[in-house]
């Protein structure tokens, strides 16, 4: 496909629903890989015996920034199966416009993403891709994170 072919059908996909990732479940292994690099140890996120007796979550919880981590993964940004922009010769994540993290992910939490396409516009060789994604959070009316992600596609 050629970068205009791709603003087309991205432009007629405004303002909808254009993924929905697989559940995810969220393990103490994962927490704590992510906890080692980036040494962020607080015990609400390593110590499930003490976040059992003294967290008001009653266990363990991901950090934030896990969470946000997970978005390239479970919007399939990284699926080396699933090229979504056929013809491009790279993609990169270019920032975020906004990031909230609304209810905590207790560990053993399931999770998926939604993502919503909210803009999209021609910059020389790319396109930059601005979309919606909300981590929900299985059981849980709060979602985990809602994120602006902003990404640019080169052709």
């Amino acid at each position: 496909m050629t970068k205009a072919t791709v603003l087309a059908e991205l432009g007629n996909q405004l303002g909808q629903e254009v993924h929905v990732s697989e559940w995810l479940t969220i393990t103490q292994a994962m927490v704590d890989q992510f906890a080692a690099v980036t040494r962020d140890q607080q015990w609400i996120h390593v110590d499930p015996v003490r976040a059992q007796g003294e967290s008001p979550f009653g266990a363990t919880v991901a950090h934030g920034y896990f969470t946000l981590s997970l978005i390239p993964y479970l919007t399939d940004s990284v699926n080396a199966q699933v090229d979504r922009y056929p013809g491009k010769k790279l993609g990169v994540n270019y920032g975020l416009n906004k990031v909230r993290f609304p209810h905590p992910v207790l560990v053993g939490a399931r999770i998926r993403a939604h993502t919503s396409l909210l803009q999209v516009e021609e910059i020389q060789d790319a396109l930059q891709i601005i979309n919606l994604v909300t981590i929900e959070i299985e059981g849980q009316f709060k979602p985990a994170c809602v994120a602006e992600t902003v990404s640019r596609v080169y052709f």
